[in-house]
């Protein structure tokens, strides 16, 4: 049986502002005994019911008493791990039963909680797991990937395809290439951003064909199923995902979750919304649902439990699992109390940890527009937002025929310059969202829309491959050469296509999974990709932490229609180079650019090859005996230094 939403003034305004300080919501266990708290504010009563296997159909049942705050508590005697439980609750002449909204084990499928001994679940080393070295928020270079899409072909040759094991596993070749990780050590990225791993409710865990993105959440505190290899069992999950974490930062890279907090999956069946009718969840005139999400609800962040519950889970998964960063799907309907509330307590735990988000909607919102979380709103926070202005600008728009500076769009030069230094207030023509360059995230392709290559395609049907092989390229440069922290969706490195698939969240591994044939096919751009990543980390000239800096070493240069050129003072970036220039070439014939100064400069980054080390100086013209100018081909970026 099922209850649907309520509206806030049908909850009252009394049960609102309830709150519950305490950290033991959900399952206490010990090996005799086990406590059960839930939060059911509007029940007249509320009993939990303890199964002795998953599938029993009548279970145990033990009446649970109020202790204030409309919480509910109940102590069972024994050794209860890996027993299966749910809790009853009744509202007037209905009564529901639902699984635990503080869930930390469940049954394939999410329909019972498990109590879960966590220290059995531990793989061995566990405690003694580090995080990798990471300062500020700069020195990052995030790459996206989905966990099924990343190792679930078998040409891959990444054993447990589909799976965290295949994330974790090492040695796998594809055509003579390095796959799964051993590929992102080669790359050189330093953050994994992993599509929604917490449970969600859009697929059956058991069916091994089944397919989604994940953004349908369930249940907030326990890794989703279909990436086990044993999703019946409710710790298999838990210690694979450990696992996996284990991997990654034995292999140097640290782990970011990209978790949905502005809606559910449903809400009559949620297990929040059963034990709380009409509590968590955001609802306009006459008691409809709000959906700014667009997928048919919106949680409701600024009422005080449902604050609670999204903080205790990612304190968790950082205690827990070890995760180092957290990305927000449609952080503006967090409300603006409750993200900086998250940021704090976070950093507090881990001062190291990535918070960044979308800051937009999916659209109009129950929430005030006041209090959203929008681009802006960061400012002083040192939360980061992506850049849709830049990625727009380098790009075009996601999913049609607008072209962007890459393809030879005019006018966009100055939202270039904007994202090239880090979206923050320049000078009085530069003005950006962002007090900081750590509070922007650089990008021009992720998991929504068609993928760098197919938006290539799709814009400039008929130039040549090898023209659209060279405006990826530049690409690729710009984001990583740019001031913020910069982003890639998996794959780019290589050309991926979903063959112009624009919203691919449910189409299967034909369009989705990886293909990793495309990196000894597109090698070359993997290379350079490889070699801006070393470029980028190497010299903290391309990822300064102070808008002071950025205003300071940073300058422009008088350029063309076309081009975009700058100049960076390394003495004040810190960096070894003292003198760096770099500019990117839109236009489809090759272009002299007069350089700073007379002296001598060495190109490290060309149309074909990017690194630190100096490039023959046979492959460009520089006019004049003291370097007074050089000639930067077609649709390419370059990058020099004295």
């Amino acid at each position: 049986m099922s209850i649907g939403a309520q509206s806030a003034a049908a909850v009252g305004q009394n049960v609102l502002e309830l709150y519950y300080p305490g950290d033991d919501l959900g399952a206490t266990y010990t090996p005799s005994s086990t406590s059960f708290r839930v939060f059911s504010p509007l029940a007249c009563g509320v009993s939990v019911v303890v199964y002795e296997s998953p599938d029993d159909t009548d279970g145990r049942e033990t009446a649970m008493r109020p202790i204030g705050d409309g919480v509910w508590m109940a102590e069972a005697k024994g050794d209860l791990a890996g027993k299966a439980y749910t809790y009853r609750a009744r509202h007037g002449s209905t009564v529901v039963e639902a699984a635990d909204p503080y869930a930390r084990a469940l049954i394939a499928n999410g329909r019972r909680s498990v109590v879960v001994d966590l220290d059995s679940t531990d793989p061995p080393g566990w405690k003694g797991d580090t995080r990798p070295p990471f300062d500020r928020a700069t020195d990052a270079v995030i790459y996206e990937l989905h966990v099924r899409d990343f190792s679930i072909l078998p040409e891959s040759g990444i054993p447990f395809g589909g799976k965290y094991l295949g994330l974790a596993a090492r040695g796998a070749l594809c055509d003579g290439q390095p796959t799964g990780l051993d590929h992102l050590v080669e790359l050189g990225v330093t953050h994994v951003h992993l599509m929604p791993v917490q449970d969600f409710a859009s697929i059956d865990e058991k069916d091994p064909s089944a397919y989604n993105w994940g953004y349908d959440p369930y249940h907030y505190f326990v890794p989703e199923g279909s990436y086990s290899l044993f999703p019946d069992s409710p710790t298999a999950r838990i210690t694979e995902f450990k696992r996996m974490v284990q991997a990654l930062h034995r292999a140097g890279l640290r782990v970011v979750m990209d978790v949905v907090y502005n809606h559910t999956y449903t809400v009559a069946d949620n297990p929040l919304n059963m034990m709380a009718p009409g509590y968590y969840y955001r609802t306009c005139a006459g008691g409809r649902l709000a959906n700014g999400s667009g997928c048919g609800n919106e949680i409701a962040t600024e009422r005080p439990m449902a604050r609670k519950l999204i903080l205790d889970s990612l304190r968790y998964w950082v205690e827990e699992y070890h995760v180092d960063g957290f990305r927000f799907d449609l952080m503006a309907l967090i409300d603006e109390h409750t993200m900086r509330q998250i940021a704090a307590e976070l950093w507090a735990l881990e001062p190291s940890l990535l918070i960044y988000g979308e800051p937009w909607a999916g659209g109009p919102s129950g929430l005030d527009p006041a209090r959203m979380f929008t681009a802006g709103k960061q400012r002083g926070t040192g939360i980061a937002v992506f850049n849709d202005v830049f990625r727009n600008a380098v790009k075009g728009d996601n999913d049609g025929t607008v072209p962007g500076f890459v393809q030879g769009a005019s006018g966009v030069e100055s939202q270039v310059a904007l994202g090239v230094v880090g979206g923050i207030n320049y000078n009085s023509v530069l003005c950006g969202h962002a007090e900081s360059p750590a509070e922007t995230v650089n990008y021009v392709s992720c998991h929504d829309n068609l993928t760098l290559w197919d938006k290539m395609g799709k814009t400039c049907p008929e130039d040549s491959r090898l023209t659209r092989v060279r405006m990826a390229m530049l690409a690729h440069a710009m984001v990583l050469t740019s001031q913020g922290i910069p982003f890639m969706e998996g794959g780019a490195e290589m050309l991926r296509t979903k063959g112009g698939d624009c919203n691919s969240y449910r189409s299967g591994d034909a369009v989705n999974a990886f293909n990793w044939r495309r990196k000894a096919k597109y090698r070359h751009v993997f290379d350079y990709v490889k070699g801006l990543i070393r470029l980028r980390k190497e010299h903290p000239a391309f990822r300064m932490s102070s808008a002071d800096q950025v205003r300071a070493a940073l300058s422009f240069l008088r350029v063309e229609p076309g081009l975009v050129a700058f100049r960076i003072d390394g003495r004040i970036a810190g960096d070894t180079w003292d003198d760096i220039v770099v500019i990117y070439n839109a236009r489809r014939h090759g272009v002299n650019v007069e350089l700073p100064g007379m002296r001598r400069w060495e190109v490290v980054v060309g149309d074909q090859m990017a690194g630190t080390e100096p490039l023959d100086p046979a492959a460009f013209t520089v006019a004049g005996a003291e370097g007074s100018a050089v000639f930067v081909p077609a649709l390419s970026a370059m990058v020099m230094h004295s």
